[in-house]
């Protein structure tokens, strides 16, 4: 007995308007990232401007567009991979809330987004850091 299949093509690659703006968010986040912080956090404040909080869906699709798009975000890089996807997001008229932190045992430190309260693309490891810096989208009232 045969099944009726029906093959679709899926590569998981977003559209190429999309790819080229993860590709600019990343150049201008790699840049970025060799700044200091307060200098990071003061760049990013400029760019959010008025911009509405982005949902949980649309930054972990920006996020994936980052690391299909860049060997540094997909490994360490979490604090270029933040930062472009922040930017990626704000290219959509839209802001995640950025952070940087640290934890202390063992000691580390990292960059990420979140979105409704939620972390975005990151494990359940992310809870032992205290955030630092951060860039929330402005309250809309």
């Amino acid at each position: 007995m045969s099944t009726q299949e029906t093959l679709f093509r899926h590569d998981g690659r977003a559209p190429l308007r999309i790819r080229l703006a993860a590709r600019l968010a990343v150049a201008i986040a790699l840049g970025l990232s060799r700044l200091p912080p307060r200098r990071i956090r003061a760049v990013l404040v400029a760019v959010r401007g008025r911009a509405r909080p982005a949902a949980h869906d649309q930054v972990l699709a920006a996020r994936r567009a980052v690391v299909a798009s860049s060997v540094t975000c997909a490994g360490k890089g979490c604090l270029p991979r933040s930062i472009a996807t922040a930017l990626l997001v704000r290219m959509r008229g839209q802001w995640p809330s950025w952070r940087v932190g640290a934890r202390t045992a063992p000691f580390g430190a990292h960059a990420w987004v979140e979105a409704e309260g939620r972390p975005v693309g990151e494990d359940a490891n992310i809870t032992s850091f205290r955030p630092l810096l951060s860039v929330d989208p402005r309250d809309p009232a």
